[in-house]
């Protein structure tokens, strides 16, 4: 009778097969890492950009009587407000409506631009290149105002929202393409 010996452990190829299973599963956890990050920070931006316009939009609310100035406010972003105005609203100065507006348009501006959190001598947050738009009714009275807010994101759309809120800086892209608006509406009564 013959006697077999027995096999026993892996033969080189059995780990080198091995091997290259883990690896491949370790590439596909790394991109998944990549495409996380990513879908985080296009999260992170969105939820900046609500918390923007509706912050706004409660101070439009409260200043009814300054609602023109917020109106003609323009594109904002990039620092295009300039200094902070006098006198500063946000703490015991007295200040009438228009300059109150005034104030809140470049503080917001300020949280756009994330010149509120400073790394040395740069805003550290914020949004990517962002533009801010105010819309309302003619003339300021009572109706559906709406604050839009639009930046950069990281990757290509094909379909583009056509709203014109920082459409022609090109920093978006040469087709717009990496725009991302959000749009908040509201009704306000100036007269309440």
């Amino acid at each position: 009778m013959m006697n077999r010996s027995t096999q026993s452990g892996f033969s080189l190829i059995e780990l080198l097969i091995a091997l290259i299973i883990f690896s491949v599963g370790l590439l596909a956890v790394a991109g998944l890492q990549t495409v996380s990050k990513q879908a985080n920070f296009e999260a992170l931006q969105r939820t900046s950009a609500s918390q923007i316009a509706h912050g706004l939009l409660e101070d439009m609310r409260v200043n009814g009587d300054g609602i023109d100035v917020y109106l003609a406010a323009g594109e904002m972003g990039g620092g295009n407000r300039g200094a902070e105005p006098a006198p500063n609203c946000s703490g015991a100065a007295t200040c009438n409506a228009a300059q109150k507006a005034a104030h809140d348009l470049w503080f917001w501006e300020q949280m756009l631009d994330g010149n509120l959190e400073m790394n040395g001598n740069a805003g550290s947050g914020g949004l990517v290149l962002p533009t801010l738009c105010v819309n309302g009714p003619g003339g300021g009275g009572a109706g559906i105002y709406v604050v839009t807010v639009a930046w950069r994101g990281s990757a290509s759309l094909t379909n583009n929202v056509g709203n014109a809120c920082g459409g022609a800086g090109g920093n978006y892209g040469a087709g717009n393409e990496f725009r991302r608006i959000m749009q908040i509406p509201t009704y306000i009564d100036p007269t309440q």
